[in-house]
């Protein structure tokens, strides 16, 4: 028995047929493992000691409403766990820099996922730049000036938050848009990281697809379809998920990315392809293993813990 504690959001308010935390939780609670819960606030570095008020899963179900019910909170030694498994949502700021700072002083002890110097280094939107020959035209700044040449050479271009989720914050401007300059005033009042600029890929009109990763390989994939009239794909905002093939292309970029994710400890990774190109290497707390499965895909939870037992069984 493996034990185990998950950084996540309130496990009370998770979708279970569609949350991926609560997937991979309930795959460990059903392999016998003792979990523990805690929010990243909670942490807490005394000393050398790293510590967090957290809860012990009792039970678990996949019944909305009824299906978690935990321990009463108590301070747990985090040195105590066999696994700590960062699965919080952004915002990527400076809060979550500092729990990555914080989680780092339990290894080589405890088996950390995903690597908390490797989240901390690799912004999603940022890292993917190391892959320039994968990626769309991309700029990295703040200069609204920058963005205005950008526009001008590549004509209709994305406008996202470098630190976003969710797809929130993401526009797309077309090259007769009579708000170019409102929407860069907004970003410049609204946020003080650079943001990202892109050429928009016309081929996100028949998907976004998200591709899952697991110690370097691709083990799974779906595609989303942005809802008509949207750009975004997320399913949040009325994406609707699909089967999907991957294609030479997306090995092609699986396999270009994968030693980079393996080196650096990035063990679970959900990447953005859009047509030909990689858009984001997610690896705070990349989503989709539900709907992988659901449409006849591998179970990439049990995957993940069958790597970690195995991983844990050779240290």
């Amino acid at each position: 028995m493996l034990k185990i504690a998950i950084q996540m959001d309130p496990i009370s308010a998770v979708d279970v047929n569609a949350d991926t935390t609560f997937d991979m939780a309930l795959e460990a609670h059903n392999r016998g493992h003792e979990i523990w819960i805690y929010g990243a606030s909670t942490l807490q570095l005394y000393t050398d000691n790293v510590l967090a008020r957290a809860q012990k899963i009792e039970t678990m179900a996949r019944d909305q409403g009824k299906h978690a019910s935990l321990s009463e909170f108590a301070i747990l030694d985090l040195r105590e766990m066999d696994v700590v498994l960062i699965r919080q949502d952004p915002p990527f700021d400076m809060a979550y820099i500092t729990a990555a700072q914080i989680l780092e002083r339990l290894q080589p002890d405890v088996l950390v996922l995903n690597d908390p110097r490797a989240i901390r280094d690799a912004p999603e939107k940022l890292f993917v730049t190391e892959f320039i020959d994968l990626t769309p035209p991309t700029l990295i700044t703040s200069d609204p000036l920058a963005v205005r040449e950008f526009r001008e050479e590549h004509k209709e271009i994305i406008l996202k938050p470098l630190y976003g989720n969710g797809g929130a914050g993401v526009f797309r401007i077309k090259p007769d848009d009579g708000n170019f300059n409102t929407i860069v005033e907004m970003f410049e009042l609204s946020y003080p990281e650079p943001w990202v600029v892109q050429e928009f890929i016309p081929a996100v009109t028949k998907g976004d697809k998200r591709i899952i990763l697991l110690d370097g390989e691709a083990v799974g994939a779906i595609n989303r379809i942005p809802a008509k009239g949207e750009t975004r794909s997320n399913m949040h905002v009325g994406g609707r998920a699909e089967a999907v093939e991957m294609s030479e292309r997306d090995q092609e970029i699986c396999d270009r990315i994968g030693p980079a994710l393996v080196e650096r400890g990035l063990v679970f990774v959900g990447i953005d392809v859009i047509g030909d190109y990689l858009t984001e290497i997610n690896v705070t707390s990349p989503t989709g293993v539900q709907e992988v499965r659901r449409f006849g895909g591998a179970d990439i939870s049990a995957l993940l813990w069958d790597w970690v037992e195995g991983r844990l069984e050779k240290d």
